[in-house]
């Protein structure tokens, strides 16, 4: 007799993440002191950089997980006109776009029309321009902040796969990033426009930015948009948003206004990683 519906990838990669959602937010102490322990020691967290450094001073796992740093950690380093690094992470491919193309990684690459949902103000920003990809380990800090001043202009929930962004997937899973659901978060500045973007996976049941709150998950899983005028203005530095659970950033800029100036393939929160093109 047929089921009543199908189990399929999709369904469960969102199932799983939505159980958790509710697992990481559990406040029952001895539940949430146990999962700290143990992700703590499985992916070697150095809890030295957290303000609170012990797992009794956290209320869930989540507020573990999105913990905030000591403060003047992770100093701004003063780019000017360039670009310092949004997340703590790994870069995972940065480059010029060809034409719409961008790569994912060796031998793959997906579109920009794909990732921006065929905004076409987005392709025209970005269309041979700039693009980097960050991926966010699940030790990492998970915090998100501004590369540079600017002006919040326009947000936009797409929603999509939750499949796992770690590098053996992107090596493996064709366009992962436009098919996964994603944050995208847009800004003026000296530079022109610039975009930010949250890109969702297995476990990342929720973002959240700091103007708007939950993102996702939505109470419908369908395109969503807001414009901001006048806009929302950041200082380079600032806190725009957070991961709950790990994931991947994506920048774009507009062509010939920066050049990749990155010191290696793992980055810091505030170090500069573009110089003015």
């Amino acid at each position: 007799m047929p089921g009543i519906f199908t189990l399929t990838p999709n369904f469960l990669h969102h199932l799983l993440s939505r159980l958790m959602y509710r697992a990481t937010r559990c406040p029952w102490r001895p539940w949430k002191n146990v999962l700290i322990r143990l992700f703590i020691r499985k992916y070697k967290v150095d809890m030295s950089l957290a303000e609170k450094t012990s797992a009794h001073e956290y209320e869930t796992f989540n507020d573990f997980f999105t913990r905030s740093l000591k403060p003047g950690l992770r100093p701004v380093s003063g780019a000017g006109n360039g670009l310092t690094s949004p997340v703590d992470g790994n870069i995972g491919a940065a480059g010029t776009l060809e034409d719409e193309r961008i790569v994912q990684a060796k031998g793959k690459y997906y579109s920009l029309a794909e990732l921006v949902h065929g905004d076409e103000d987005h392709i025209g920003y970005y269309q041979n321009g700039s693009f980097m990809t960050l991926y966010l380990s699940p030790r990492d800090y998970h915090r998100v902040h501004i590369p540079t001043d600017g002006e919040l202009a326009f947000m936009a929930y797409i929603p999509g796969r939750l499949f796992s962004v770690g590098p053996a997937h992107t090596h493996r899973v064709d366009r992962l990033f436009a098919r996964n659901e994603r944050v995208i978060t847009t800004f003026r500045s000296e530079i022109g426009m610039f975009s930010v973007i949250f890109v969702g996976a297995i476990f990342v049941g929720s973002v959240e930015t700091t103007w708007h709150g939950q993102v996702t998950p939505a109470d419908k899983r369908e395109y969503a948009s807001w414009h901001y005028e006048p806009g929302i203005s950041f200082a380079q530095g600032d806190e725009i948003g957070r991961f709950n659970m790990g994931s991947t950033v994506i920048l774009l800029t507009e062509p010939g206004k920066i050049n990749w100036d990155a010191p290696g393939k793992q980055v810091i929160m505030g170090q500069q990683i573009a110089v003015p093109g």
